[in-house]
């Protein structure tokens, strides 16, 4: 089974730009078989708190409807960064398009401080991909939970999936987390990062993935957009770069 992660330059609350750059790093994945592709924190907008209550939307905006479209076509699960809004706030969500299956909404439970004043924690029952049910959700600073891992562990997940908006620094310590949960709990975890300028920081890419062991096996770089492809079942590495 290949898994896919995407590394993504957007473009400051331009929904439609970024929605286009998303279709193209989908399609790519397609090329190469994947089944699942995820893609960074709020990759549709940008990750820009300070905007987000006025770009938040729901996961039935028609300006999606192009990702259900993908899927059904080409039988893979695509989950788009976005934020989200609900009677309680305005969220860090996934929306994660099903072939021919309902639409499913992951929020971002664990809130770093910083995130607070913009954003409302998710109330999500399960971090599991619902086709794919031994793939964990994890959103940016949730990887730093022990109990979120835990609980992904526990539910079943046999794969960890972290979608992060993060600085150079912040990559390699995420990396040293990620290294962990691999090894301690012989889960594959991948990790899909931006790069470019978001909000006062500059994201550092290097997309990576690493096996059961704890083993880095394959990372992009920090200057370009592209897709990591990581076949679970044989350990090849597909990394392409546009």
């Amino acid at each position: 089974m290949k898994l896919c992660v995407a590394q993504t330059r957007p473009v400051k609350g331009e929904i439609q730009s970024n929605i286009a750059s998303h279709k193209k790093l989908v399609n790519l994945a397609v090329l190469y078989g994947a089944v699942t592709i995820i893609f960074p924190e709020l990759s549709v907008t940008g990750y820009e708190p300070k905007l987000a209550k006025a770009l938040a939307t729901t996961a039935d905006d028609h300006r999606f409807n192009d990702f259900q479209e993908i899927s059904d076509a080409k039988n893979i699960i695509i989950g788009i960064g976005v934020p989200t809004k609900n009677d309680r706030g305005t969220c860090i969500s996934m929306i994660l398009f099903h072939p021919h299956k309902e639409k499913q909404l992951y929020s971002k439970k664990y809130l770093h401080a910083d995130e607070e004043p913009f954003f409302v924690p998710g109330e999500n029952s399960s971090v599991l991909i619902n086709d794919k049910n031994n793939i964990a959700l994890a959103i940016c600073y949730e990887l730093s939970i022990p109990e979120h891992a835990v609980h992904a562990f526990n539910h079943g997940a046999r794969t960890y999936i972290a979608s992060v908006a993060k600085t150079a620094p912040g990559v390699e310590k995420a990396s040293v987390t990620l290294s962990g949960i691999a090894r301690n709990y012989s889960m594959t975890v991948l990790m899909a990062n931006c790069i470019g300028h978001c909000d006062n920081f500059e994201s550092a890419g290097k997309t990576s993935a690493w096996n059961s062991k704890g083993k880095l096996a394959g990372q992009l770089n920090d200057t370009h957009e592209g897709i990591l492809i990581f076949d679970i079942d044989t350990g090849e590495i597909i990394e392409k770069t546009i």
